[in-house]
C-alpha cells in the first residue's frame, strides 16, 4: 500500500498554505514554486479542496487560496479525502459481497490489512496541518521500543 502522488502532493500544498498565508491568501503559483508541483496539477488538486470546503480562493489582484478554518482543526486525512484518495491497504473494496481474492471470502491476512488501513486513517485523522508546520509529527525523542533515547 502507498499514498499515491495525488494525496501527497495535496497535504504537501496544505501544509505550505498553512505555513504561509498569514491570514493573506496564497497564490497557488507561489505554493507550485516552493513545492515544486505543477500548476496545472495544484489547480485541478484545489478545485477538490475547495469543494470539500477546506480552502476558500480569493479571485483578483492579491487573490488565492486560504484556509477555510484554523489549521489546528483540519486533520490530514481530511485532505487526502478531499482529493478522493482511498487510505486501504486490502484489495477488496469495503462493503462489496466480494473478497479480496475476486471471489466471495477474503484472503486469509484479510483483517490484518484491514487493521493497518483503520490504524493509518486513525494516526492521520490525529493529525493535523498545525501539527506538521510546527514540526511535532515525529518522535524523535523515542527509541524503538518507546524507551527515551
Amino acid at each position: 500500500m502507498r499514498l499515491t502522488t495525488k494525496g501527497r502532493y495535496a497535504v504537501m500544498a496544505m501544509v505550505d498554505l498553512a505555513k504561509h498565508s498569514d491570514g493573506e491568501p496564497v497564490a497557488l503559483a507561489d505554493v507550485a514554486d516552493r513545492q515544486g508541483i505543477s500548476l496545472s496539477y495544484l489547480e485541478q488538486l484545489f478545485q477538490k479542496l475547495r469543494r470539500a470546503e477546506l480552502v476558500k480562493s480569493v479571485r483578483g489582484p492579491g487573490g488565492g487560496y486560504l484556509l477555510s478554518k484554523d489549521s489546528r482543526e483540519m486533520p490530514i486525512s481530511d485532505v487526502i479525502a478531499a482529493v478522493d484518495e482511498p487510505m486501504r491497504a486490502t484489495r477488496c473494496a469495503p462493503g462489496t459481497p466480494r473478497g479480496c481474492t475476486g471471489g466471495i471470502e477474503k484472503c486469509l491476512t484479510h483483517d490484518l490489512w484491514d487493521e493497518l488501513s483503520d490504524q493509518i486513517h486513525l494516526f492521520l485523522n490525529s493529525v493535523t496541518l498545525y501539527d506538521v508546520v510546527e514540526g511535532r509529527v515525529r518522535r524523535d525523542n523515542l527509541s524503538i521500543g518507546g524507551t527515551a533515547a
